[in-house]
């Protein structure tokens, strides 16, 4: 049996144990070496003209890679695969989504999708990738779901700039949900961090004539920098809000430390809601912080925002 040629080997481990036929060729030039690997069950073909030099399951970056050499050079990975490789979503696509240059075509393979499209801005690396401004904007514009836009350009942001991604929605002419996608990374530029904090922003403060907290406070209580997620700064009031992921099992030891020193140092109250709180019951959290704020000092009055709202009672 002809040994695996060295130039050859360090490339496969370079791809993730994966090879295109042109790369066999070019390094080995022997077809007998390609179908010999075959046939003795080392090597695994799964799509046209790239092989596994492995057997057993591949893993997700072999997946993408097997992905990218049957797309042929240009490709990259993009939509959910790309943003996974962003870290902007946390877990991998099941189907690899590739994209080529608009003029070539590539039939659908089990397990992967090509795509075409006119610019490809790609973040250069062992798997090339579309970058993250045009990521978020592929996904974004393609769902009206709010949460899912507000956590999609959270994550962008830890990776790019806000500016990026305004300059790569001026940049398409034709997508959905321009208006919006503009005004969530304006409330993200405000420091909205999650979905629940949009929620709690529109459906809590906005609708119901609240004052606009001050998101991500950041101060120095007992010598140790905190931060609130809402703060109302001059009445003394602040908001907590736990998310599922944030927090899975609930208030964590430093939450509890850090309510304890906002009232006995700061004397601030702290609410604290949950997503049941603000995404179900938005007017009765929105009528609990008013009484709040009114304790404190506040001269306004909260609005119902429709019948029935429980602001009202």
């Amino acid at each position: 049996m002809q040994p695996v040629p060295p130039e050859l080997a360090r490339l496969a481990d370079r791809q993730y144990g994966v090879v295109a036929r042109t790369q066999v060729m070019r390094l080995c030039g022997d077809p007998a070496f390609l179908r010999s690997q075959l046939r003795a069950g080392r090597w695994v073909r799964r799509v046209p003209g790239v092989y596994l030099t492995f057997t057993g399951t591949p893993s997700w970056n072999s997946r993408a890679m097997e992905a990218l050499l049957y797309a042929g050079p240009g490709a990259a990975l993009s939509h959910r695969s790309a943003a996974y490789r962003h870290e902007m979503i946390s877990r991998p696509p099941s189907l690899i989504e590739v994209s080529v240059p608009h003029t070539r075509r590539r039939a659908r393979q089990q397990g992967i999708e090509v795509l075409r499209r006119r610019h490809m801005p790609i973040s250069q690396g062992r798997l090339r990738t579309v970058v993250a401004p045009a990521t978020f904007v592929d996904l974004a514009s393609g769902t009206n779901d709010i949460d899912t836009i507000v956590g999609l350009a959270s994550a962008a942001l830890r990776r790019t700039h806000l500016s990026h991604l305004r300059d790569e929605i001026d940049r398409r002419s034709r997508i959905p949900n321009r208006a919006l996608l503009l005004e969530i990374l304006g409330e993200v530029e405000d420091g909205v961090e999650s979905p629940l904090e949009y929620r709690y922003h529109r459906d809590v403060e906005r609708r119901h004539g609240l004052p606009r907290s001050q998101l991500q406070a950041r101060q120095v209580l007992d010598g140790l920098w905190v931060r609130a997620d809402c703060l109302y700064l001059s009445l003394g009031v602040r908001v907590e809000l736990d998310g599922q992921l944030a927090h899975p099992n609930g208030r964590t030891d430093s939450d509890v430390w850090r309510d304890n020193a906002a009232l006995v140092i700061a004397k601030d109250l702290t609410l604290r809601y949950r997503w049941v709180h603000v995404a179900v019951t938005p007017c009765a959290t929105a009528r609990q912080v008013a009484h709040a704020l009114r304790s404190r000092g506040w001269r306004g009055r909260a609005v119902p925002c429709g019948p029935g709202c429980a602001v009202a009672r």
